[in-house]
């Protein structure tokens, strides 16, 4: 079962109001635990450390002005998550999530509230569908079963995939009129065009391979 402390100052999150905010100190994560409950902590990488017990060796890989792979690191107490925007850490009772009010992270976040409900009223869910009779054995609520931190890291991987579909999605939508006045009147501009996006497709395919490159990888 994975544990922790609980160090640092702790304030009370304002879901719709924080969220409207640009910046945020890079000391600014969000805590989101089993219990539906949500939490900002402005705390230091020790206070982190602290409370997942993790090795700061671990936690280094979601410093933001470093550059590290796309990684997830399965440790004794927690699962340490980098991809990319998505820096998190993962215990059987709460995800500590960085930077919460940046752009990119700001879905993330909605996405781990809507996908994570309560533990508390799952098992109420539970206890009504037995009192109505209905049988459970099949594959509905089957992943709704899965430990708490499963179900985060389901989440966070699913949000990356997404957020890196859009991104192909924008360039296939440049890509293809590029192609078409590029076929029709071959010229320098056009031809810069094309190079460029070929450039962008190949560094996103690249980013694609780090965060993905024969499935999911675990150190």
């Amino acid at each position: 079962m994975f544990g922790g402390g609980r160090a640092g100052i702790v304030v009370p999150a304002d879901p719709q109001a924080s969220l409207k905010k640009k910046s945020v100190s890079s000391r600014s994560w969000i805590l989101l635990d089993a219990a539906g409950q949500e939490t900002i902590l402005d705390v230091d990488k020790y206070a982190i450390m602290d409370r997942v017990q993790i090795h700061a060796r671990d936690l280094r890989i979601l410093d933001p002005l470093l550059s590290y792979p796309s990684t997830i690191l399965g440790r004794e107490n927690a699962i340490v998550l980098n991809f990319e925007h998505i820096k998190a850490v993962i215990t059987a009772e709460e995800v500590l999530l960085r930077d919460p009010l940046d752009d990119n992270v700001i879905p993330v976040v909605e996405k781990l509230r809507r996908q994570l409900p309560p533990v508390n009223a799952f098992h109420e869910s539970q206890v009504d569908a037995k009192d109505l009779g209905e049988k459970h054995d099949i594959d509905t609520g089957e992943e709704d079963e899965l430990p708490f931190e499963f179900r985060a890291l389901e989440v966070a991987l699913e949000a990356i995939c997404s957020f890196l579909a859009e991104r192909t999605t924008e360039l296939e939508t440049a890509a293809y009129p590029a192609l078409d006045e590029l076929t029709s009147q071959i010229s320098s501009r056009n031809l810069d065009r094309v190079r460029k996006l070929k450039s962008a497709m190949t560094q996103l395919t690249t980013r694609v391979q780090k965060v993905c490159p024969n499935g999911y990888f675990l150190s």
